[in-house]
């Protein structure tokens, strides 16, 4: 089936492209022909899913293809606690289907809108000192190739697997995964104010005495929103609808009227997330997991995330908050805070190799990110910092070679199963460089 529309825009609505064919195969057998013909005349080839990255990732003058029918639990394996799932399945749908099969992921972001394969190649992750990204969580996947072959991803071939987990789509198109799943759990919720000096001098204590742990920090505001959330045995005990009704109008109603405001008046920013910040209140609830991760997003924003070393975090974000004020930038977003455990299973993981505190910066539609991003920038790539992979950045392949310690095996994958260069873009050629380079 070929989608009638000519054009295609991201969530943010703030990216977009005129494909020389948008096409939305029904089965894996038509996806493939379409990538061989393409392929074969020439095209290029990209993939979207939720269209949740924040850059030009999927953006083409070749073939787009849109993966949604691909989705669904297919397969699940309790004893060994694995399911095969539809690379186009939203996370938001996943999730449901898990809990109605007693299941759940470890682990999740804390937006649920994303596509599995879009989450995955792109190294999404959650928080928790203890546990990795969405990619680690794979142990096989099936591929179609330029040629139109399918491929499957096992242990059997360890390199191509390792470098299909975080691949930014430059391999192929992934049309399902195998991945871990563990029984369903619930999480205890609490969610309060603390003095953000108290934050920075109980870090670690914080990020370690608790599963899941991550704050958010409004620039020109002296406290932090702190979120702990742990595993617990305890029944459920949900928020009321009243506080949900409340909570959501808090993080989207009035967050999108006062970035409104502060974009029309950026002189009064301080003063605004100050404001903001008070209205934020504590909160203790207990219920199934993926309804404790993940909160519904309805502002609109560009964003830009970085992993440091865990290590760094406190002066990375120090030096954020330096920069706002030297440089006098207009930010009426909190940072968001997180923290992964070091990734051994992905060529590309920005977590590779090392224990990985993430840093979240946004910008509300409509005003100027460049300036903030690049400054935001500089400050993590002089600690080593990696970008997260479906966030703005502005390095190329040049720079990111000497970040990442297994960029020359994820090269040497690269040039093996796609010789040609079929699933590349401007964006990939920025930061992957050409085939074989």
């Amino acid at each position: 089936m070929t989608i009638t529309s000519t054009s295609w825009r991201n969530w943010a609505g703030d990216e977009g492209c005129t494909p020389a064919r948008i096409f939305a195969p029904q089965s894996v057998t038509e996806l493939a022909e379409a990538v061989a013909k393409a392929s074969a005349d020439g095209q290029t080839v990209r993939v979207v899913g939720a269209g949740h990255s924040f850059g030009d990732l999927v953006c083409t003058d070749g073939l787009l293809l849109n993966i949604d029918a691909l989705r669904g639990v297919r397969d699940v394996d309790y004893d060994a606690g694995l399911i095969t799932v539809g690379a186009g399945t939203r996370l938001a749908d996943l999730n449901a289907e898990l809990a109605r099969l007693g299941l759940a992921l470890p682990n999740l972001g804390d937006i649920d809108r994303q596509s599995v394969a879009g989450a995955v190649s792109t190294g999404t992750h959650g928080t928790g000192a203890r546990l990795g990204n969405l990619a680690v969580g794979i142990v096989g996947a099936e591929m179609v190739l330029a040629d139109g072959s399918i491929l499957a991803l096992t242990d059997d071939d360890p390199e191509t697997l390792r470098a299909a987990r975080v691949s930014l789509g430059a391999l192929g198109v992934i049309t399902s995964y195998r991945l871990r799943v563990v029984p369903a759990f619930r999480l205890h919720a609490q969610q309060r104010s603390m003095p953000m000096a108290e934050v920075l001098g109980r870090l670690d204590e914080l990020v370690d005495d608790n599963d899941h742990f991550e704050f958010f920090q409004f620039p020109h505001a002296d406290s932090a929103l702190v979120k702990m959330n742990n595993r617990t045995d305890l029944p459920a005990r949900p928020r009321s609808d009243r506080a949900k009704r409340l909570g959501s109008f808090v993080e989207n109603g009035l967050l999108d009227a006062v970035c409104r405001v502060g974009r029309r008046f950026p002189a009064q920013i301080p003063r605004i997330n100050r404001g903001v910040d008070r209205l934020m209140t504590a909160s203790d609830a207990v219920d199934a997991s993926y309804e404790v991760f993940a909160s519904p997003r309805t502002v609109r924003f560009t964003e830009s995330e970085w992993a440091v070393p865990r290590e760094a975090c406190a002066q990375v974000l120090t030096d954020i908050h330096r920069a706002i004020d030297k440089h006098r930038i207009e930010v009426n977003f909190p940072i968001e805070v997180r923290f992964v455990a070091g990734d051994t299973a992905s060529y590309l993981s920005p977590a590779c190799g090392r224990d990985t505190a993430y840093l979240a910066v946004h910008m509300y539609r409509g005003m100027a990110w460049r300036p903030y991003f690049q400054a935001v920038q500089d400050i993590a790539v002089a600690h080593g910092g990696r970008p997260h992979w479906g966030k703005r950045h502005l390095l190329d392949a040049e720079r990111l070679a000497d970040l990442y310690p297994e960029w020359g095996r994820f090269q040497a994958v690269r040039s093996r199963v796609d010789p040609t260069g079929t699933f590349t873009n401007d964006h990939i050629r920025r930061v992957l460089g050409s085939v074989g380079a």
